[in-house]
């Protein structure tokens, strides 16, 4: 079993699959089925073993550089906004046309590639063009979280792996191998809603909880005035402001780690590193709206417990409890506008008063 693929919990004998792809490699592999951080590894991983000699043995030079981002050979296509535009395509299938410098491959990495099927301007044609007419000695590795639809014709013309769905166990068994202590991890595989990546965020998150309690506590904080609904969306994003600095925390670890490696290997600086920090600040942006969705379900959590309350306790014809019963609802489905909402980049301080205010006149 090559050692590159071994980080990867939860994918049981999907890894021995993996190590056979790495050594008969056809031109261009769809990673989907989990959320991006696995996702991330797992293409990294084949990455690597693509360009091994060893098929991933994830010690030797070649398999560091590749993990490190440093490796020429592998171009990891980066997107300026929400959706894929077709001149960042373009880009990339420019680079596939590219003799390998030093790997056995040239090798095209392009995320959430469902993004190209979405925005004003779908870049999917450009896409589909690229994946038709590879160069021998390129290998596109894709990946999706979810395969809508308009993306048949891109799953059609790729093998596609689909990685196994993350369970709280899988990502304590990451963060405690990582050196987590157990209650921690738990904590964090809980609120990471299967994403490792935000695992491995929160995991060193100490205000975790006491952030969770604060949203729990908004419908007593809401005193019934404009002032109080004021208050709890300010204590709400210095909370969100706080819960970036883990994050922030790691990158800037990352980015040391790439340019130490990058010295052993003889390199000036870190590869692509402007690159690097634009997806960084990308994934700072997911963060926010993570944390954000985190907290609106946890506040649903505390109306749709109210609301069985309200049902378990509720006497034949008493107004109180149908007015129990109603408040409940309808903040319920405040909440569930406001998550749907967060997809629309909306001003995050404007729906959050009025999702209070929302929640405050009922």
């Amino acid at each position: 079993m090559p050692d590159v693929f071994t980080a990867l919990a939860g994918q049981g004998s999907l890894v021995d699959a993996l190590g056979q792809f790495a050594r008969h490699p056809v031109h261009a592999y769809l990673f989907t089925g989990v959320r991006r951080a696995q996702a991330h590894d797992a293409v990294l991983a084949m990455a690597a073993a693509l360009q091994c000699d060893q098929f991933g043995c994830g010690e030797c030079e070649t398999c560091r550089r590749v993990s490190a981002g440093n490796d020429p050979d592998v171009y990891v296509a980066e997107r300026s906004g929400v959706s894929w535009r077709i001149d960042e395509l373009r880009e990339a299938e420019r680079v596939s046309r590219r003799r390998p410098l030093a790997g056995a491959y040239q090798i095209v990495v392009i995320e959430d590639v469902e993004l190209t099927m979405t925005g004003s301007s779908p870049s999917g044609s450009a896409l589909l063009k690229s994946l038709e007419e590879p160069p021998a000695r390129t290998v596109f590795l894709l990946s999706a979280e979810e395969l809508p639809d308009a993306l048949d014709t891109v799953v059609s013309r790729c093998v596609t792996i689909r990685l196994k769905p993350l369970g709280e166990q899988d990502i304590i068994e990451v963060l405690t191998r990582e050196g987590a202590d157990h209650a921690g991890a738990e904590v964090a595989a809980r609120a990471s809603q299967g994403d490792l990546r935000r695992a491995r965020v929160l995991v060193r998150d100490h205000a975790l909880a006491a952030r969770l309690d604060q949203w729990r506590s908004v419908p007593d904080d809401l005193a019934g005035t404009p002032s109080s609904a004021s208050q709890v969306v300010a204590a709400i994003q210095r909370s969100l402001d706080e819960a970036m600095a883990p994050l922030v925390l790691m990158q800037e670890e990352e980015l040391s780690r790439r340019a130490n490696e990058a010295r052993e290997l003889g390199q000036r600086s870190v590869a692509n590193r402007r690159e690097v920090e634009a997806q960084f600040k990308r994934e700072l942006r997911r963060f926010r709206l993570d944390e954000l969705r985190f907290g609106l379900s946890a506040l649903t959590g505390v109306y749709r417990d109210r609301m069985v309350d309200a049902l378990g306790e509720a006497r034949e014809g008493s107004a109180r409890d149908e007015q129990r019963i109603r408040v409940a609802l309808g903040a319920i489905d405040a909440l569930g506008e406001a998550t749907r909402r967060l997809s629309s980049n909306v001003d995050e301080t404007l729906l959050l008063h009025d999702l209070m205010f929302s929640l405050m006149v009922l």
